[in-house]
């Protein structure tokens, strides 16, 4: 199992959705550096990949929509694919709403995208 901790790994201070308005920061970057290869390479080793949201400073809804919505509506993984190899996290209750909202970003992509 391979893990994305977003605070040690990424940023403390996640901002943003993309890298343009708001550099490396931004859910695009974390996207597209990070979860898109990572959950690929989980789902070719038929693995989990899990991302920790605990320890940021906090989420805007932009940079949890871009990072994890668009792992459907950008990066065109599959539905099945995100529900059998991603796992995401919220250690401390003061993250479970960032983890209710990625589930829903993601629930979303899906929807338009169906």
């Amino acid at each position: 199992m391979s893990e994305i901790n977003i605070a040690r790994d990424f940023s403390r201070t996640p901002m943003g959705r993309t890298i343009k308005n708001h550099g490396q920061n931004s859910g695009e970057a974390l996207r597209t550096d990070y979860l898109a290869p990572k959950l690929q390479q989980a789902i070719d080793n038929d693995d989990t990949l899990t991302v920790v949201l605990d320890g940021v400073a906090g989420y805007a809804a932009s940079f949890l929509d871009e990072a994890f919505g668009g792992l459907i509506s950008i990066d065109s993984f599959s539905p099945d694919d995100i529900s059998q190899h991603l796992k995401i996290v919220a250690e401390s209750l003061n993250y479970e709403v960032y983890k209710s909202l990625s589930q829903d970003y993601i629930d979303e992509a899906q929807l338009k995208n169906s």
